[in-house]
């Protein structure tokens, strides 16, 4: 907002078309209705042109600042080594991740030849109101006032509008524009070896609690003239540029012990924009980037962008495996230089955690397949446990956790270790030979003929991922509860029930059947579809023996239940014409009884299975307190209630079946 200085009202910028990058030049402003009448808003005069603020006095007693127009003339000007030193020019189909794996990304690459490198971009015609139409002229942008080095917020529409005018009162920089949730992000794909080599894209999961980084898709619009001071991509990311149409020139500066810590002074220095940083160092190279050309810089390197002229570039970042000591080292330097968040990777410890459990992974599998990991990989797993560790202790001090909820970060630090140690102790064992992924012959042991990254190990057999799914498993049953939950209790009784009382032909009693069915009503449905199935399959018999029920066992055609009569008669071993006889006699008719009794006991089988069904329904949804009060004391008294019941039922049938005898 801004305030009036005849009224002291407050008032909206956008309400009174007063950009955030107009206020800073005026002096005296008037609103609307104070401006009919004392007259327009007076602006600041201009006294120089070499310093960030253009109302001091110029006696030639403070230097030139970094992004002013005398800066800028300076610049063009001075004498840089050849870039020409230091670039490797290489064909886009050159440009794998393979060849970085086997050579390294120590040095700036320059793509001219674009096939192969898997970039999609617009055709060289699109313009900045094409972007305005695909983003929306609504998005809220930052800009850089460059003669400032001041960043100020406006909405992407105006900008397009300074853009498009051919006098510019001020030279303004978009470089921030992050497009990945906007339609242009259909016709932007990143170029192979950044998708391939990303940690974002490779090791973020998909329920991740933290939202994911997007930073692979920027659209830098830049007028002529435009500069970037000297820096370091945030979070020590590796950087693609393409230039769509206009040209860059890039001042680059190796990323050497000694130049980190001379930038590390120089940017925490207060006259930081009054000394050239080029000047600090043995050597800075330049490097122009033309129309058409692509230009990927390492983890590290330090480097400004001058706008020669006008200009549209697309670009990305992205960290990876291959140099992640150098990456921390750069997260760790923004921190002591207390960088604002606005400016740093978005959670780099998050995503630093997430890697440290891919690579525990991969590292075991190496193991597995006696292939000893790259050098690269080794220092780098060994620099992030140092990394995981500091942020431990930090968080006692700093409670800021970026540590995901399903991992433990002590376990897997202790994890990483012994895999490290194991590694280091292995060759001075001398145990196994072991073998290269690279060449048919085997390598011997701590040697780099083992690549050994993301896009190498997706080309393994199949029993390598084999082994990785049971690894996965395992870790999940290990970590998973072992309490049981209240359902599998409530599933494991209800069995143990049903296994002891299996239906049989002493149930045809209603009223039996109604006190037994009243105390089983607690039934799942696997319990129910599981008994079904048991009972059409087996057709039980049960059988009555010492006050328990039991499986009968014997042919059907022999009979169910033994009197105490007929057991003692088989103790004291009768005649066999007798035997013969009762045989004749029992045969017919228990012939007679199983025809008639086979219906009936099929179809009280099928009205059980029914109830079961229908008390399914009507109990599956059993809260906790009922399923945590089926102690074992009410099993047991279910099985007494039930053993009364069998017994009493029994002594009524064994007397009757006396009566009949007798008579």
């Amino acid at each position: 907002m801004i305030e009036c200085d005849i009224c002291k009202d407050w008032f909206h910028g956008s309400c009174v078309q007063v950009e955030e990058h107009h206020a800073v030049d005026i002096d005296v402003y008037h609103c609307p209705n104070c401006d009919v009448v004392h007259g327009p808003s007076l602006m600041k005069k201009r006294n120089n042109w070499h310093r960030h603020d253009y109302t001091e006095p110029d006696d030639g007693s403070k230097p030139v600042q970094a992004g002013t127009p005398v800066f800028i003339k300076e610049l063009q000007n001075r004498t840089f080594a050849s870039g020409e030193e230091i670039l490797m020019r290489m064909k886009g189909e050159l440009v794998t991740p393979r060849y970085l794996e086997r050579h390294g990304f120590n040095y700036p690459i320059v793509v001219t030849e674009m096939e192969g490198l898997g970039l999609k971009l617009p055709a060289p015609t699109f313009s900045v109101k094409d972007v305005e139409q695909y983003v929306g002229g609504n998005k809220v942008i930052d800009v850089i006032d460059v003669a400032r080095q001041a960043d100020s917020k406006m909405k992407l529409s105006e900008f397009i509008k300074y853009f498009t005018k051919s006098h510019r009162p001020k030279v303004l920089n978009l470089i921030s524009l992050e497009f990945s949730d906007t339609k242009m992000s259909g016709l932007v794909e990143v170029p192979d070896v950044a998708q391939k080599m990303s940690w974002v894209e490779n090791y973020w999961p998909d329920d991740s609690f933290f939202p994911k980084p997007f930073v692979q898709k920027y659209c830098l619009m830049g007028v002529k003239d435009s500069y970037t001071d000297f820096h370091i991509d945030f979070g020590g990311t590796s950087v693609w540029y393409h230039v769509l149409w206009g040209e860059k020139v890039f001042y680059l500066i190796k990323p050497t012990p000694a130049n980190l810590a001379l930038y590390e002074a120089w940017s925490s220095s207060p006259n930081q924009s009054e000394v050239f940083f080029g000047d600090k160092v043995e050597k800075c190279y330049k490097c122009v980037v033309p129309q058409g050309t692509t230009l990927l810089i390492p983890t590290g390197w330090i480097h400004a962008v001058l706008t020669s002229q006008d200009c549209m570039a697309f670009g990305g970042n992205f960290l990876h495996n291959l140099n992640i000591g150098m990456q921390l080292r750069c997260y760790e330097m923004e921190r002591r230089l207390k960088t604002p968040d606005l400016f740093k990777f978005p959670y780099f410890e998050a995503i630093c955690w997430y890697v440290a459990k891919n690579l525990l992974e991969m590292l075991k599998e190496l193991r597995e397949d006696n292939c000893p990991p790259s050098t690269y990989l080794v220092e780098g797993v060994k620099a992030l446990i140092s990394a995981l560790k500091t942020w431990l202790k930090r968080e006692v001090t700093e409670p800021t956790s970026e540590v995901p909820d399903n991992i433990r970060p002590n376990h897997l630090i202790k994890e990483l270790t012994k895999e490290i140690r194991y590694m280091e102790e292995e060759p001075v064992n001398g145990s196994k030979p072991v073998k290269s992924q690279g060449s048919g012959c085997g390598v011997a042991s701590g040697s780099n003929g083992c690549p050994a990254t993301r896009s190498t190990l997706e080309r393994l057999c199949q029993a390598r991922r084999a082994r990785r799914a049971a690894r996965r498993l395992r870790e999940q049953q290990r970590q998973a509860p072992k309490v049981p939950s209240n359902l599998d209790i409530l599933e494991q009784h209800t069995r143990e029930v049903l296994r002891r009382l299996e239906v049989g032909p002493l149930e045809e009693d209603p009223a039996f059947c109604a006190k037994v069915h009243g105390k089983l009503n607690k039934v799942s449905t696997a319990s129910a579809a599981a008994a079904a199935e048991s009972l059409e399959d087996n057709h039980l018999r049960l059988m009555l023996v010492n006050g328990r029920i039991i499986r009968d066992m014997r042919r059907p055609g022999s009979s169910p239940v033994k009197t105490e009569g007929e057991r003692s008669s088989v103790g004291q071993g009768p005649p066999k014409s007798c035997v013969d006889g009762n045989s004749e006699r029992t045969q017919d008719g228990e012939e007679q009884h199983s025809m008639v009794e086979k219906p009936t006991l099929l179809r009280g089988l099928e009205r059980v299975k029914t109830e079961l069904r229908e008390e399914v329904s009507g109990h599956s949804s059993v809260s906790d307190v009922e399923s945590d009060s089926d102690s074992p004391t009410e099993v047991n008294d279910e099985q007494d209630f039930i053993s009364n019941s069998v017994r009493g039922r029994t002594d009524t049938v064994n007397s009757a079946r006396s009566k009949c005898e007798a008579t």
